[in-house]
């Protein structure tokens, strides 16, 4: 029996921050798995530093448009299978890696934006429900799951520093909100509203109006897990004082074995 310690960071771009100190932090932190979203590179800019950080094996998937999207996967344990989507409509854009380990299956997942429009907002919706039609097969099928990153809705007003200013904001509008109700209505947990009630906990901040020294954020990431893995969690945490991004990391500890 034992203890790994997942962590999950949305980077806003993996080269800029490597410039404001990446190395160090994994250095000092090492967490056993590590799942970034928004890392903004294709395989050919990814350099050796990148590709083979010492003591991980990494997984990159990137979406056609170059500098948009994107997610990697740095993990001290080999997966025993690698899937980059969960359903061909979706892999363009390089949001998804799901890892499959003995204990459990790794979902790593960077959820559509809504803010662009109508148009952008059905997609984020359709993206979901065709995520937890995945999901729920596998679990379904016996799988313990644990799914994380930046889902990009604030689910409850605890979650946001200004719910009412934001109700017809993408990423706290009613259908959003609504959809996470049912995502854990499925048989998922959100890890670290099990362990932690108090307010003023958020994951991600406005870079613009400097919002991050005044806390007035939103938690959009997340690392939920299934219920059938919920008693191996012992922890689920925030990273608030890791900077280099707009979002900071969020992690969990898990019993392995």
């Amino acid at each position: 029996m034992g203890e790994i310690r997942l962590l999950s960071w949305n980077v806003n771009g993996i080269r800029a921050l490597t410039r404001k100190g990446f190395f160090e932090w994994l250095a000092r932190d090492t967490p056993d798995v590590l799942c970034l979203q928004e890392t903004k590179v294709h395989p050919d800019q990814v350099n050796t530093d990148l590709r083979v950080p010492p003591g991980y094996h990494t997984y990159w998937n990137s979406p056609e448009r170059k500098g948009h999207g994107g997610v990697a996967l740095f993990s001290k344990m080999e997966p025993l299978n690698l899937r980059y989507d969960f359903d061909s409509k979706f892999d363009v854009e390089g949001r998804v890696i799901i890892a499959e380990y003995a204990d459990f299956t790794l979902f790593n997942v960077y959820f559509p934006n809504g803010k662009q429009g109508p148009e952008r907002l059905r997609y984020k919706m359709k993206f979901y429900d065709v995520f937890l039609d995945y999901a729920d097969a596998l679990k379904s099928a016996g799988k313990r799951l644990v799914i994380c990153g930046d889902v990009n809705t604030a689910h409850k007003e605890i979650d946001i520093a200004r719910p009412k200013e934001n109700s017809k904001v993408s990423g706290f509008l009613p259908e959003e909100r609504a959809w996470i109700d049912i995502f854990i209505t499925h048989g998922y947990v959100d890890t670290f509203r099990h362990f932690h009630q108090e307010p003023n906990q958020y994951t991600w901040w406005d870079i613009k109006t400097g919002a991050r020294a005044r806390n007035v954020g939103w938690r959009i990431d997340y690392f939920f897990v299934s219920e059938n893995l919920l008693p191996s969690v012992t922890g689920g945490f925030i990273e608030s004082d890791v900077m280099g991004s707009d979002h900071c990391p969020i992690g969990i500890t898990l019993r392995t074995g």
